[in-house]
């Protein structure tokens, strides 16, 4: 019986999540109510995927798919460049090596979505819904190993997630302002994030909260840490040749072999420096 209650804890959070997304879809300017019906169905898309194969993967391409529940499809390295999938359930999804190249991911359900080595360059991912719940449970986080997410816009709770070897050359992670809701989330949190070898040069992180995350050999030449929250963050061996650390919070932070650290620029104005580890 205990078994039971925990299954019916885990799906009452999915349908939780699902009804919230569903709502604002129909809420957010820009909707499906805009916008149109989404141009195929679920089990049309099931379909065609079932009959792929990742060396003929299927091109769903500039396609608007918003709203639909995908969650659990294995995306056998499709072409989504370009789509729409505003409000779609993603969880639990496998879009290992897709193409979502300037597609719109905005207040998708990603909960345990791989979207390893897949090509997010360009793509906006604002609100994703990452958890069932209010924690940030280490099994349900989505995982972006190796993706490649230049110049791509991401605002949300990403708590937990691996981003390891990551290119986010050019990404933009920053507050984006308000959306007339009631704001429970008001910057990007990577807390206890995996950025190890993370490409993050040029990067717009002002306010973004790393707190705990290992940021371990990443590339952050140049990025914009203004505000941000570093404290007990791991930048062991990082580059962070003229980034920006303007009141950006140190404590705890290790900062052993980071190499530029003299071309910091801000550092003098960073908070709780003096507690931060060399």
């Amino acid at each position: 019986m205990p078994g039971h209650h925990r299954i019916g804890r885990r799906m009452r959070g999915r349908l939780i999540a699902r009804a919230s997304a569903t709502a604002l879809l129909l809420t957010l300017p820009g909707s499906a109510d805009e916008a149109g019906a989404a141009e195929l169905t679920a089990r049309q898309i099931t379909l065609q995927l079932f009959q792929a194969s990742a060396a003929s993967p299927v091109d769903f391409s500039g396609k608007n798919l918003q709203g639909l529940d995908l969650s659990g499809l294995d995306f056998k390295r499709a072409r989504l460049s370009g789509s729409d999938l505003f409000g779609a359930d993603l969880a639990g999804a496998d879009l290992t090596g897709a193409d979502l190249s300037a597609a719109r991911l905005d207040r998708i359900v990603i909960i345990g979505a791989r979207f390893d080595g897949a090509n997010l360059a360009g793509a906006s991912l604002l609100r994703p819904t990452t958890f069932s719940t209010l924690e940030a449970r280490a099994s349900e986080a989505p995982s972006f190993v190796a993706c490649d997410l230049t110049g791509a816009k991401l605002f949300g709770r990403l708590n937990g997630v691996n981003l390891a070897r990551a290119n986010l050359e050019g990404a933009s992670l920053a507050p984006f302002g308000r959306t007339g809701f009631i704001e429970h989330l008001w910057r990007t949190e990577l807390v206890g994030a995996d950025l190890s070898e993370a490409n993050l040069a040029g990067a717009d992180l002002t306010h973004v909260s790393f707190r705990f995350a290992s940021l371990r050999g990443a590339n952050l030449r140049g990025a914009r840490f203004r505000k941000a929250d570093l404290s007990h963050a791991d930048l062991t061996g990082a580059d962070l040749s003229h980034a920006d650390l303007l009141e950006a919070d140190l404590d705890g932070a290790i900062l052993r072999d980071v190499k530029g650290l003299d071309t910091v620029a801000g550092l003098d104005h960073a908070l709780n420096r003096a507690k931060a580890i060399e």
